[in-house]
């Protein structure tokens, strides 16, 4: 029988567990490891505490039995910072806030199989905000295809750090 996941775990900002730094560091260490000598890669801990620090930050990290195999965070953006408004797009129906979706992420052995999508789901399905955002790296067409076909559009691209990739930026509507 193939192994399957069987906990979803839901976790906000100010009651995050003592461990649960380590989990992201460790899932992301196997998820990018041929990629781990990138300056940019080397400094997820800090993209850890960054996000997990904010107002409104949440996330969810799947299980198998005790064992992490991915996880999904993100935060609300404050107003005039959304990642969207370097684009020439225009939110739809009298915009009001933006949720940045910041990572998604799988183990590779665990991928292929749906979980990504649960993950994004499960992050997702209790935001108020009118539109969520996330960033793709433009190398990975396969990735963006997959946001598209989960309703996001790309609204265009960006690079927000000199040493990080240049990203497709996605948004997508939550609210009618």
């Amino acid at each position: 029988m193939e192994p399957r996941v069987t906990d979803l775990r839901h976790f906000q900002h100010g009651s995050l567990p003592e461990d649960f730094r380590q989990i992201l560091i460790d899932v992301h260490a196997d998820a990018y490891a041929d990629q781990m000598d990138d300056p940019f890669h080397q400094r997820f801990a800090w993209f850890v505490d960054h996000w997990s620090a904010m107002d409104g930050f949440s996330c969810v990290v799947a299980y198998n039995a005790d064992e992490p195999v991915g996880f999904a965070y993100g935060a609300p953006l404050a107003p005039g910072r959304e990642w969207w408004r370097s684009t020439d797009y225009e939110p739809n129906n009298g915009y009001s806030s933006t949720y940045a979706v910041s990572e998604v992420m799988v183990r590779p052995q665990w991928r292929k199989r749906g979980i990504s999508e649960r993950l994004h789901e499960a992050l997702l399905k209790e935001r108020t905000e009118d539109l969520a955002v996330l960033l793709v790296d433009v190398t990975h067409p396969k990735v963006q295809a997959l946001y598209e076909s989960w309703g996001y559009t790309k609204a265009g691209e960006q690079q927000p750090f000199a040493d990080s990739p240049v990203y497709a930026v996605m948004v997508k509507a939550l609210q009618d």
